[in-house]
């Protein structure tokens, strides 16, 4: 049960500092972000700073998983281990690269983006959780069964 506590408490940590630096940042404005897609119009190079701090990162903490045995809170670390380059991956990047670059909002930043309201992040982020649950529904499998999240060992 303790240690159920201590990754709820470090996921919210964990949730604030990325909301906080998306906010910071200026992730949340869907037309700066538009700016920094769009190269052949005004470009606005500034968010490169939070795309090279981003990898810098997300890079160090792969690093440091390697070199430990397991996570603090967890078994083990969840990294992935597909290496293919399928149809899936590519269409899936290209429907996330061509939602962000009409509307702005990328997963992330959008649910960030929910604290500060307005009907263009809130039907982003519906639009986002229906396509989800389709690809969900469409891609189920009887073969492979996800534990619940709500179960003992999604919180030890």
């Amino acid at each position: 049960m303790v240690i159920g506590l201590w990754r709820i408490l470090a996921g919210l940590a964990a949730g604030l500092v990325f909301g906080l630096g998306l906010s910071l940042s200026g992730m949340l404005d869907p037309v700066r972000v538009r700016g920094f897609l769009d190269v052949t119009g005004p470009w606005d190079p500034s968010l490169m700073f939070v795309l090279g701090g981003a990898v810098t990162v997300s890079a160090l903490g792969y690093l440091l998983s390697r070199r430990l045995p397991r996570p603090v809170l967890d078994e083990r670390f969840q990294i992935p281990t597909n290496r293919r380059i399928d149809p899936a991956l590519v269409g899936g990047s290209a429907l996330f690269g061509i939602g962000w670059g009409l509307s702005g909002f990328c997963p992330g930043p959008a649910v960030a983006a929910l604290s500060i309201g307005g009907l263009p992040v809130v039907v982003f982020v519906l639009a986002m959780l229906a396509g989800m649950a389709g690809h969900a529904w469409t891609t189920r499998t009887d073969a492979v069964v996800p534990e619940p999240l709500s179960s003992s060992k999604a919180f030890r």
